[in-house]
């Protein structure tokens, strides 16, 4: 038997259609915008076949329908000659008693080949997950 608690449905179209474009991004740049933010929505849902199952994948959907401000910072890396090259999810180390997942998206300078990561903690405890930290440099240790 399967059972839902919340179910959101949409197509990929309306979705992206639906970001709240930053500030920061002119009208004029809007195609550029919806270009990277669809990219990262495609990622995060090829991520392990991503159907909602671990708590990872529900970090990660949690981010993709909540947070705008990861499609904010794709758009920006892109801008930057940056390539979205992975989206990972996986138990953040501070979490103790709670779910905590952090959710790690890495971009890679075209020419160059640094790579830049940012991450966002969310918690996934409860039935409905919720962001712990705001999108921030993550550093490798």
């Amino acid at each position: 038997m399967v059972a839902f608690d919340h179910v959101f449905s949409f197509d990929r179209d309306s979705m992206i259609k639906s970001i709240p474009r930053p500030e920061s991004i002119s009208e004029k740049d809007d195609p550029k915008f919806r270009s990277a933010a669809g990219e990262l929505f495609d990622r995060i849902m090829q991520v392990a076949d991503n159907m909602g199952a671990t708590d990872e994948h529900r970090a990660l959907n949690y981010l993709a329908v909540r947070y705008p401000a990861i499609y904010a910072k794709a758009a920006e890396e892109f801008g930057r000659n940056f390539s979205l090259t992975g989206v990972v999810a996986r138990p953040s180390r501070p979490s103790g008693a709670r779910k905590i997942v952090s959710a790690i998206f890495s971009y890679t300078h075209r020419e160059t080949d640094v790579t830049e990561k940012y991450f966002v903690r969310v918690d996934t405890t409860e039935v409905f997950p919720f962001m712990v930290t705001k999108m921030a440099p993550y550093y490798d240790r």
